[in-house]
């Protein structure tokens, strides 16, 4: 990215610099919330990711009301960096409420994009002002109100394609797939595009010096979100049952299970549905019927974020002790209490470890993209029912409700699903006496029966409260010690089997290293290209997973100096590592990123050049 000089005729003559990139760039689209801007925004993302190169659409949106203002940040990069970056070269301006913050946003030699129906001035000589009067021509070209304001939005999408000199036919044909089946509006959507596209074809051809040409760089790969990845993984992973209460950021997560099962889940013979999709009356409710439904052999998932996980903790502990298999899937947002609904944080790490009250511990785990979120829905699966125990899966806001460029999700028709240990009839009248909560083999895990499964063996009483191995009331403090030893073994035992962490490097080179885990992949990636070209060397890994891979522990122990990254305030990864590790305190040092916003790579540079030069660092805020 560079900047040019040119120079505007007229009255006098000015000299400005202009950004000058072809491929890079951060553009900030700023609306009215409920104005239906969103589609129009996601639509040019599609457009530039069809055209072959990789974004990383972010919507930013209100918790509350219709009216507010709203955002839509997309990165354009051809080199695949899809974590946020701070400042913005194009600015799309369509809300006057929100003038003052998106002209300051904008970068010397940026271009602002406005209603020029009302002129404004915006106080600032070192940027490049794109004048459109939308409002005037849409009401010159159609009649209806609600039609102009929407159809204003398909107008700067189609400047935009004109003065970044992209294919007009391929948003053409987006508009034509986005209505198909209600054809009337194709033909209108066309000409509030065209409408767009000839003005800066009369008036601003060659004006800007960002560029969209055509390139190969997205070839295998899709663009969509985690939460729709982990509803379609949850059908593949043989989810028969969703119960759950709608909460931003999960609630399209249990949306999209039902779009696909609706597809999928049809009956040979009978085209009927096979699936229950059940919006509880609170979040406790939602987690007590994906417990019976698993308790009576289905696979069965909720979704919600860390308010309902608050809510849920005691029927999650009940899962736990009473060691019935479920799948949670928390989205993260920022907190605390209901803190900001709408924005991302990572800031559920220790109270979904450690959800319940006494000592509860939970397998976890922490997906970085969308094809991930896929993988690890299934996997989620397979893990509860294997260890009888609930699996919660931690998304966060960003990486779960906006798009991403991900790599296609991959299936094995032949695989078989992990039921665990579950005795059929001929099992039991092979057995003299079932045990419900009997360690045979060694590993902490229990055998378990399906209700109804044979008509005089295999049933128990399913409690909360303490009990011996024959799932019978005890009171006894020695027997329930031995109970929860067993349980602690278990959860030993899965950690072998989790998904392994992920590292940049084949083998360690250097004393210092880098933790990270979920979203925050993409910025960590970007982070150390820059560190390598400051000759700055340092080994990264990824957690994936909760109880820590004994490669965790390796990794921890073969540096002297460790910085874990992490979007919340208390640094809670780096708490969980030293609480279940017994790692020294002054070995883990802490990035924090908690004010909404995705933390970005120069974010994260600056703290590991400051710390390891002695320079004072400022904390996040």
């Amino acid at each position: 990215m560079g900047y040019a000089e040119f120079s505007l005729s007229g009255s006098k003559s000015l000299l400005m610099s202009k950004i000058s990139s072809i491929n890079d760039f951060v553009i900030k689209f700023a609306n009215v919330n409920g104005s239906g801007s969103a589609s129009a925004n996601q639509m040019f993302a599609k457009g530039v990711f069809r055209s072959g190169i990789p974004v990383s659409p972010k919507n930013i949106f209100p918790s509350n009301i219709q009216g507010l203002p709203t955002w839509f940040e997309v990165r354009v990069n051809e080199k695949g960096y899809l974590g946020r970056r701070e400042g913005i070269d194009i600015a799309v301006a369509m809300n006057p409420q929100s003038y003052g913050q998106d002209v300051t946003d904008l970068k010397q030699g940026g271009y602002l994009i406005y209603d020029s129906s009302w002129k404004r001035d915006f106080g600032r000589d070192d940027i490049n002002i794109i004048e459109i009067p939308l409002t005037k021509l849409c009401v010159q070209e159609f009649s209806n109100p609600k039609q102009r304001l929407l159809f204003k939005n398909l107008g700067y999408v189609g400047l935009l394609a004109s003065i970044l000199e992209m294919d007009k036919e391929i948003y053409i044909a987006l508009i034509e797939e986005q209505f198909k089946g209600k054809e009337k509006l194709i033909e209108p959507n066309i000409k509030a595009l065209e409408i767009g596209y000839k003005y800066a074809e009369e008036n601003f051809k060659d004006f800007c010096d960002i560029k969209v040409k055509k390139s190969d760089k997205t070839e295998g790969l899709i663009l969509t979100s985690g939460n729709d990845a982990a509803g379609l993984g949850c059908v593949y992973g043989g989810a028969t049952v969703c119960a759950w209460y709608p909460i931003t950021p999960s609630t399209s997560l249990a949306e999209s299970f039902e779009k696909y099962s609706e597809r999928f889940r049809v009956e040979i013979g009978t085209d009927k549905n096979k699936f229950a999709f059940i919006q509880a009356e609170d979040e406790l409710a939602a987690m007590g019927m994906t417990i019976g439904a698993n308790w009576n052999g289905a696979r069965a998932f909720t979704a919600t974020s860390g308010p309902g996980v608050s809510l849920m903790s005691e029927f999650i502990g009940l899962a736990y002790f009473a060691e019935v298999p479920a799948v949670l899937f928390n989205v993260q947002r920022g907190g605390p209490s209901t803190g900001m609904p709408t924005r991302t944080q990572q800031s559920d790490i220790l109270s979904s470890a450690y959800a319940s009250h006494g000592d509860t511990k939970h397998i976890m785990l922490i997906p970085s993209d969308p094809k991930e979120c896929f993988d690890f829905a299934v996997e989620a699966f397979d893990l509860a029912e294997r260890y009888q125990t609930p699996v919660i899966v931690l998304l966060d806001l960003d990486l779960g409700m906006n798009d991403w460029s991900s790599k296609q999700f991959e299936w094995n028709d032949l695989k078989e699903y992990d039921r665990g240990k579950v005795l059929s009839a001929k099992d039991l009248d092979e057995i003299e006496e079932f045990g419900r909560y009997l360690d045979v083999d060694g590993d902490g895990v229990p055998y378990r029966t399906y209700p109804g499964t044979h008509p005089q063996k295999g049933a128990y009483f399913t409690r909360g409260t303490s009990h011996d191995e024959y799932a019978r009331y005890t009171e006894d403090g020695v027997k329930n010690a031995e109970m929860l030893s067993r349980l602690t073994k278990k959860f030993q035992t899965a950690s072998s089997t989790v998904p392994a962490p992920a590292f940049n490097q084949e083998k360690n080179t250097s004393s210092i290293g880098v933790i990270y885990f979920g979203s925050t992949d993409c910025s960590m990636q970007e982070a150390l290209d820059d560190l390598e070209e400051q000759n700055i060397d340092v080994d990264a890994m990824r957690i994936r997973s909760f109880p820590f891979n004994l490669e965790v522990w390796e990794f921890i122990e073969d540096h002297d100096l460790l910085f874990i990254v992490e979007q919340n305030r208390d640094g809670q990864m780096r708490t969980l590592l030293m609480a279940e590790g017994g790692i020294i305190p002054d070995k883990l040092v802490s990035i924090l990123c908690f004010d909404g916003q995705p933390i970005t790579a120069s974010y994260i540079t600056n703290k590991i050049n400051a710390h390891i030069s002695g320079t004072p660092s400022v904390a996040a805020s």
